[in-house]
């Protein structure tokens, strides 16, 4: 089964920025909706509130019982029959209700607790009609003192719900009018900060076609922070694989160079007439000479190239594997490696690199020394770098190198003295994979030890 093709990042990002604005407005719109429910019902009470204590200050009960009423209710609604807001009285074989309840079954209010004040609603009543209406009703009992004693009264006040519910039914409306145009305008401005966002990463996909199809060279400048390491990293791999094809190509074209000699050799030798035995020596000879050039070519076509992404290697352990090595060869000299490694330090790269760098340095120093050979491993931490850039310093207690000697030693085949065993170009390696690893090597005399000190420095990375 074909696996699922990822999201695009843009999809993620609009899916994601959109999931959160619908659920910030959604919630922002159920709290004010609430919020305003609540502020609605606690203003309906309070002005309920109000009209009691206005017909509480204008009411009395006369000498003979009789309950006398204000002339003027605190609003003409009450006046008027149907209008939507209602009052009644109820105490001890009394009760009384406002013009306006004409016609209206009212849920009459119940006595309660002196001082006991009830809200409460919405409450079914019908009309005069029959049809079904809803009211809110706010209820407060009271001792009332009269000429013929306390009288225990219950007074309530209503108003049709019809009233609250067009209230809020409009500031709904508004409200999520009002979300669902800055909805409209925010996700409009949503995409235009995708867009701006992620103008970088189209650039970083133009760039990578332009260099695929041989337009650039490599990735330009100028990117966000972010996207530093990652095209440092796409740009060293760009160089070094072109520095590969050329060592490659450069690597064919000098074997095929080196085999047209002893090649033209054994075809002119097989167009003359030269006996068996010296013909079998000269191509003897020949063939052992492309040999030595196959072979040599070989290891440096090996030597050429390392893992730009390669995990970190401990270091110590490698050195103490290969001076283990030497001290065997070179038992009889009887040399003492002194190690100065930070436990903590790592080669970034290929083992057979380190293992080539740190033999060919130490090999060298063990050749050259008296006595002495001194290895230091430091790391060179740098903020904001991944990885922490490295220092090998290789000394001993040799003869040293002329400083005007250095450039010369380090050009392949070049031996410091022709006396000593040796092909000439184990400093060239080194150079190659310090090239290679975008480091340097500086070649000077060692102020502890009198001989000479390589000293090789790898940056930091990303």
């Amino acid at each position: 089964m074909p696996r699922r093709r990822p999201l695009s990042l843009k999809f993620r990002q609009l899916l994601g920025a959109s999931l959160a604005l619908v659920a910030f407005l959604g919630f922002t719109g159920y709290a004010l909706d609430q919020a305003f429910r609540e502020a609605a019902y606690s203003s309906l009470e309070q002005r309920l509130q109000n009209y009691i204590k206005d017909y509480y200050n204008g009411m009395e009960f006369l000498r003979n019982g009789a309950l006398d009423m204000p002339q003027r209710p605190p609003d003409p609604r009450f006046s008027r029959p149907g209008s939507g807001l209602y009052a009644g009285l109820i105490a001890h074989r009394l009760r009384w209700e406002s013009a306006s309840s004409l016609g209206r079954d009212l849920p009459p209010p119940t006595m309660m607790r002196a001082g006991e004040m009830r809200f409460e609603g919405p409450l079914p009543y019908k009309d005069a009609d029959g049809l079904m209406g809803e009211v809110y009703r706010l209820s407060h009992t009271t001792i009332w003192e009269t000429p013929n004693g306390d009288v225990p009264l219950t007074f309530a006040v209503y108003e049709e719900a019809g009233y609250l519910t067009r209230q809020v039914g409009v500031f709904r409306r508004a409200l999520w009018g009002y979300l669902g145009l800055a909805a409209g305008v925010l996700f409009l401005v949503q995409l235009l900060v995708q867009y701006w966002s992620l103008k970088p990463i189209t650039r970083l996909q133009r760039d990578l076609e332009f260099v695929r199809n041989g337009l650039g060279q490599r990735l330009g400048d100028g990117w966000p922070k972010e996207l530093d390491p990652v095209v440092e990293s796409i740009n060293a791999l760009i160089e070094s694989e072109r520095s590969h094809l050329d060592q490659s190509r450069n690597t064919l074209s000098d074997l095929a160079h080196s085999l047209k000699t002893p090649l033209a050799v054994l075809r002119s030798r097989l167009d003359t007439d030269t006996n068996f035995n010296e013909l079998r020596r000269d191509v003897s000879a020949q063939v052992q000479r492309m040999n030595e050039i196959v072979s040599y070519q070989l290891s440096r076509a090996a030597r050429s190239g390392h893992a730009l992404f390669a995990a970190p290697i401990p270091i110590e352990p490698r050195a103490e594997e290969i001076v283990g090595s030497l001290e065997k060869v070179y038992a009889g000299k009887g040399v003492l490696c002194e190690f100065d490694i930070d436990p903590a330090s790592r080669f970034p790269g290929e083992i057979g690199d380190l293992q080539e760098l740190m033999g060919n340095l130490l090999e060298n120093a063990f050749k050259w020394s008296q006595r002495r050979v001194l290895l230091t491993v430091k790391q060179e931490t740098v903020i904001g770098y991944r990885r922490p850039g490295l220092a090998f310093t290789v000394e001993d207690d040799g003869p040293g190198i002329a400083p005007e000697n250095v450039e010369r030693l380090l050009q392949r085949g070049v031996r410091g003295d022709e006396r000593v065993q040796g092909h000439g170009i184990g400093l060239a390696i080194v150079q190659d994979i310090v090239r290679a690893y975008r480091g340097e090597m500086k070649v000077d005399r060692s102020s502890e030890l009198g001989g000479a000190r390589f000293v090789l420095r790898f940056p930091p990375l990303f």
